[in-house]
């Protein structure tokens, strides 16, 4: 007799609680980690919702990120337009490899170092510029996003006039609304402003990321562009989402507040748990499998495509102790928010060192800071890849 084969999931997309992964993710990773779930155009599709499930995934070269293959499980652009030159997000070894060396020098130990002290200063200006305005303000456009923007500007060597603008671009490119028309809008929209930026970088080279890029006769006008587009779109929505919905976290969590206050050196453990703890990609990473073979007793199929939930990783008792109670103090190495494997991201240091200044600077130079309305009125942002708030309006004493 034929075993009967489980009806397909669909990935869930509705939350209880404003902190928490999708509802159901906690009972899918209990009842069967590697899940049959159903994806648009009837693809074969399977979600991993264990840590140890998607960190192997994430390891085995069996699964690919190539972008022929590719689709996610919510459309989001056109799957018949070819990948942009330079676009190493969605390439394997040893075409990934080599794009990301190209890009290493720009993120290593030596330039970070150097990258830390300017940061402290952006975060410096920022804040000083909020207490002369007074409050209540809005901390997100107040201080994430224009700190984020000016890192990755200095880390680039851009200096972008209409920022809102900008933000608006990065904001087609992550959003769930709509159809994949509006995603291609942002992606030509900041493509055309950086490009400008590289030809410029062409002619006036500097002491930056693109013009070290420049430098490189291996590289092509479009792959640079497209290079930065990556990191400038991952700099601006993403580090502006965890820091964003990282201080609501703890503004709603009182007592890890005060923790931090009082003790300053925990701060690096406090930014590896509100990684672990938020994971801000609402569905994860997406691989496809690149041939037929067994896996944890399922029969994969080349094509087949895997949802690992990142956040859901983050989540499993089996790695992380009373994995759904923030803890500053949680030693939460192994998280799984940037990925891991060669496509571990590639700006994690810089975010962290961003993180780490950035509410190390709000709790020492904003005393008292706290939400001015109540924690219920905070507006989430839910239709775009990356979850966070909308806005979180602060006053401080």
């Amino acid at each position: 007799m034929t075993k009967a084969q489980p009806e397909p999931v669909v990935h869930p997309t509705t939350r209880s609680c404003p902190f928490d992964p999708h509802d159901g993710l906690r009972e899918l990773r209990e009842e069967r980690p590697l899940a049959p779930m159903r994806c648009d155009g009837g693809r074969r599709g399977w979600l991993v919702t264990s840590h140890a499930l998607v960190r192997e995934v994430l390891a085995d070269p069996r699964f690919g990120s190539s972008y022929e293959l590719l689709k996610f499980p919510i459309t989001v652009a056109d799957p018949e337009q070819p990948a942009p030159a330079g676009l190493f997000s969605v390439l394997d070894p040893p075409e990934h490899t080599w794009y990301r060396r190209k890009l290493s020098a720009g993120f290593g130990p030596r330039r970070m170092r150097a990258m830390t002290p300017l940061i402290e200063r952006i975060v410096d200006d920022r804040l000083t510029a909020m207490r002369r305005a007074g409050g209540p303000a809005d901390l997100v456009t107040a201080f994430a996003e224009p700190v984020t923007h000016q890192v990755i500007g200095e880390l680039l060597g851009i200096r972008i006039a209409d920022e809102e603008a900008f933000r608006r671009s990065t904001e087609k490119m992550f959003t769930l609304a709509g159809d994949g028309d509006r995603m291609g809008e942002g992606w030509a929209e900041l493509s055309a402003v950086l490009a400008e930026f590289v030809h410029e970088k062409r002619e006036r080279p500097g002491d930056d990321l693109l013009s070290v890029l420049n430098a490189d006769d291996e590289l092509s006008v479009e792959e640079i562009t497209t290079m930065a587009v990556i990191l400038v779109t991952a700099a601006q929505d993403a580090t502006t989402s965890v820091f964003a919905l990282g201080s609501y976290a703890l503004l709603a969590n009182p007592d890890q507040l005060d923790a931090l206050r009082d003790t300053p050196p925990l701060i690096d453990s406090a930014v590896e748990e509100l990684l672990r703890y938020l994971t801000i990609n609402q569905f994860g990473s997406t691989r496809v499998a690149l041939a037929d073979f067994e896996f944890h007793g399922e029969s994969l199929r080349y094509g087949d495509l895997l949802t690992l939930s990142l956040a859901a990783a983050n989540r499993d008792p089996a790695q992380f102790p009373d994995p759904d109670r923030l803890d500053i103090t949680r030693a939460a190495s192994g998280h799984v928010a940037f990925g891991h494997g060669v496509h571990h991201c590639l700006g994690a240091q810089l975010a962290r060192i961003v993180l780490r200044t950035g509410f190390a600077g709000l709790l020492r130079e904003l005393p008292g800071l706290r939400l001015a309305v109540p924690a219920a009125e905070v507006q989430m942002r839910d239709d775009s890849l990356n979850y966070s708030v909308r806005s979180l309006p602060v006053d401080w004493d």
